[in-house]
């Protein structure tokens, strides 16, 4: 969906329109507005004819709405638009949308009535219906006094409320005429790191609020790595930090974000990072050829090792119940050196074990990446790995179902975003030159800007600063914002909030619709100062 397809489009930049500022919140019967319908066309919007002057004759075309993300397409129309009133409801025409119902009607202060089939003046109707189209689609129309939100899927009626909020915190009124609206890319993510750094539930509650009132549909939670462990486990209570959040809390968490069409994405990543967990198990460290511990690496040639990891896996499955999986993949160091092989024995020797005289470290690195893939998939869960967990040159071949989070091009044989695009991988973009939020700042990173996101950056610019060819933008999934705790009191909960809230909006902006903003930055952030 294009804004060009529908004629008369008002562009994003016109700014809110003078019935916004002029009174005309729909309480007046001027215009036709507030009134009763019913009958056959109740539902479509339609109203009783009234005898007062025609809206066409007393109000100006309205203009398009100032939200973030901005919406694809706004029909103007002539009318007072939508203003909430204390004794307007919010209705729904189907019983899987009570929980969006609710929602809105008690952040607009609304009756929330549920199921009614009358219409009244004042009414913002929520409905299922249009086929089988984009799931986070949905079409908003502002008439007559009321508001009907319908969508093919519950969260595209949700997207609609996000729309319906920020009209009313921004303007006071929502703007007679229609919205239909859609996201350019279906995954639109935030992931952060409690790794490193704990962070309170209320703290990633709060977050996830933020996070859904963008459209964002993924919170990735990264909980394992060398630092720390931060999830209570029933199947290996000894690995868990003593810093870390009950399967209780993450369950409200999980929750929380199911009712705002998120979906948590959890990361036990594997074979490197998972020092925490071998602080309990030493006996499953890797060591080299001189008996020397390598940081965070599990020595994959031990079949306990894979224990450890699948029963972790299998436990965690049961409590997100999303359906992706981030399996990590990053940064094993047994690949680092100059010749694995030689020092790294045991791997090598349990390569060719497996793989035959040609076998090597990195195919049975590779190896071990599928397993665990095989022991996610039977959850029925989409998984990823980080691109640098895809290695050239191997004999064994990352399964085709993986799709390549890719971040960085700094590892030793990096690999151009192209070359996993050109072999059919589907890629999700979390390019570490704008989309990382490392605290403390340390090697080459910088806190990113809003201004830089929104300016420089779209999903197809996934290494550096060049973009991959437009031929593969069907293959990039979207993008997510992380933040990562390499130095985890270089901020407070409170600075981090503050310092990732304009990056966040610009990354919504941005995975919503990649084009060149209508709205310049100046703009873009007075308009979020005022939408809260």
């Amino acid at each position: 969906m294009v804004a060009a397809a529908v004629v008369g489009t008002v562009a994003l930049g016109t700014g809110v329109g003078v019935w916004a500022s002029s009174g005309g919140g729909g309480g007046s019967q001027e215009g036709g507005a507030r009134q009763s319908s019913s009958g056959p066309g109740a539902g479509s919007g339609t109203a009783t004819p009234s005898a007062s002057p025609t809206p066409h004759r007393t109000y100006p075309m309205s203009q398009a709405p100032r939200t973030i993300p901005a919406v694809r397409s706004h029909t103007p129309a002539r009318g007072p638009g939508w203003k909430p009133q204390k004794a307007d409801r919010v209705v729904i025409s189907d019983g899987e949308l009570a929980d969006e119902g609710r929602l809105i009607a008690g952040e607009l202060g609304l009756t929330y009535a549920g199921e009614k089939d009358d219409v009244r003046a004042g009414d913002v109707r929520l409905a299922l219906g249009g086929g089988g189209g984009n799931q986070e689609s949905y079409t908003m129309t502002v008439r007559s006094g009321r508001v009907d939100i319908s969508g093919p899927g519950e969260a595209g009626v949700f997207y609609g409320t996000r729309t319906l909020k920020q009209e009313v915190h921004g303007g006071g009124t929502a703007p007679e005429g229609v919205v239909r609206d859609e996201p350019a890319k279906p995954v639109r993510g935030f992931n952060l790191d409690i790794a490193r750094k704990p962070y309170s539930e209320s703290w990633i509650e709060d977050r996830i609020r933020e996070l859904g009132d963008l459209k964002f549909n993924e919170l990735g939670l990264h909980f394992s790595d060398d630092q720390a462990f931060r999830i209570e486990s029933s199947t290996h209570p000894e690995i868990v930090s003593k810093d870390h959040l009950t399967k209780s809390q993450v369950k409200r968490i999980v929750d929380l974000a199911n009712s705002r069409h998120i979906t948590v994405v959890p990361e036990i990543d594997s074979p490197g990072h998972l020092g925490a967990v071998l602080a309990a198990h030493p006996d499953l460290q890797l060591r080299n050829a001189s008996g020397i511990a390598t940081k965070g690496a599990i020595d994959i040639s031990k079949p306990a090792s894979a224990k450890l990891v699948d029963d972790l896996l299998n436990e965690y499955a049961g409590l997100f119940t999303g359906d992706q999986w981030h399996l990590g993949g990053d940064e094993y160091q047994a690949l680092t050196v100059k010749d694995p092989q030689a020092s790294y024995p045991q791997l090598a020797a349990a390569a060719r074990q497996k793989y035959g005289s040609t076998g090597t470290v990195a195919d049975l690195t590779t190896g071990w990446l599928n397993d665990r893939a095989g022991t996610v998939r039977a959850h029925d869960r989409t998984m990823r790995a980080w691109n640098d967990g895809f290695y050239r040159g191997t004999s064994v071949q990352a399964a085709k179902d993986l799709q390549v989070a890719y971040w960085t091009g700094k590892e030793i044989g990096a690999r151009q975003p192209v070359e996993y695009l050109s072999a059919g991988r589907k890629v999700i973009n979390y390019n570490d030159e704008f989309l990382y939020y490392v605290l403390g700042q340390p090697q080459t990173f910088v806190y990113p800007t809003g201004q830089r996101i929104y300016e420089q950056w779209n999903p197809r610019v996934l290494r550096g600063t060049t973009a991959v060819p437009a031929r593969y933008d069907g293959q990039i999934l979207g993008g997510s914002f992380a933040v990562w705790g390499d130095f985890p009191n270089a901020q407070t909960e409170a600075q981090i909030a503050a310092g990732i809230r304009m990056p966040l909006r610009a990354t919504a902006q941005k995975l919503w619709d990649p084009g060149t903003p209508a709205m310049s930055w100046t703009d873009f952030r007075n308009l979020a100062d005022r939408l809260g």
